[in-house]
């Protein structure tokens, strides 16, 4: 059987750890070359490696080095065929004490950095009459959260930012499609301690955290000829916890 992405070339955003790796991993099990940028080159330069990709280096919330690794990108693999935008950070408050370096810190990575990277990749996939733009959400953009004003602001943002770019980009070939993860057993969660992941569990319909491998599979679904049909949406992948 013909792998799902054979010979097209991915770019995956914060693909150092956790989700991102995940994403990366199963892009490349489908078959696709894949970029893997992130601010730490250690952290990208070793799943690269395992997975037979290229690391770059990159500050997501920085215009300038954002369009310098999109060039790079497409000098070193030809062409952009998938742009998954997942890199992300928290910096939980109360909204009372929250300051403003944290507000600007999680927007400028989580909806920023997507808005930064989109852009740049969109004009070679207008060329190409083809590209699929995927970003990572979560469900606190749909459900909001006590203590992560920001975050859940930035989610949200990038959902409305998913459908806007849909509309724009729908008539040359391109689609625009958001996974929303729930609680996802990845280095952030694991911070929360075992008694708060058995609290979590006993919300999730399914009864356990998801993996990395869970949200990459709903990656590697939109990304590829299946979901040919498919744009503006948000494919919620949270083992049931916030219907």
């Amino acid at each position: 059987m013909a792998r799902l992405l054979e010979n097209k070339v991915a770019l995956v955003t914060g693909a150092g750890r956790g989700i991102g790796k995940a994403v990366a991993t199963r892009l490349a099990e489908e078959g696709a070359r894949v970029a893997c940028c992130g601010r730490t080159l250690a952290h990208v330069e070793a799943v690269a490696q395992a997975i037979g990709g290229r690391a770059y280096a990159v500050d997501v919330a920085v215009g300038a080095q954002v369009t310098a690794t999109v060039e790079a990108v497409v000098r070193d693999f030809g062409r952009i065929d998938i742009l998954v935008n997942n890199a992300g950070v928290t910096q939980d408050n109360l909204l009372l004490r929250m300051s403003e370096a944290e507000w600007d810190t999680v927007l400028g990575t989580n909806l920023k950095g997507a808005f930064l990277f989109t852009k740049a990749v969109t004009r070679g996939m207008v060329r190409q009459r083809s590209g699929r733009i995927i970003n990572i959400t979560s469900i606190i953009g749909l459900t909001g959260n006590a203590g992560q004003s920001n975050y859940a602001a930035s989610k949200a943002g990038l959902i409305g930012f998913t459908k806007s770019v849909a509309k724009e980009l729908a008539s040359r070939g391109i689609t625009a499609n958001a996974v929303a993860p729930g609680f996802i057993g990845t280095d952030m969660t694991a911070a929360l301690g075992a008694e708060m992941a058995e609290t979590l569990k006993q919300r999730i319909a399914l009864g356990r955290l998801g993996t990395g491998t869970d949200i990459a599979n709903a990656v590697v679904f939109l990304g590829s000829d299946w979901a040919s049909y498919v744009t503006g949406q948000v494919l919620t992948v949270d083992g049931g916890l916030a219907m």
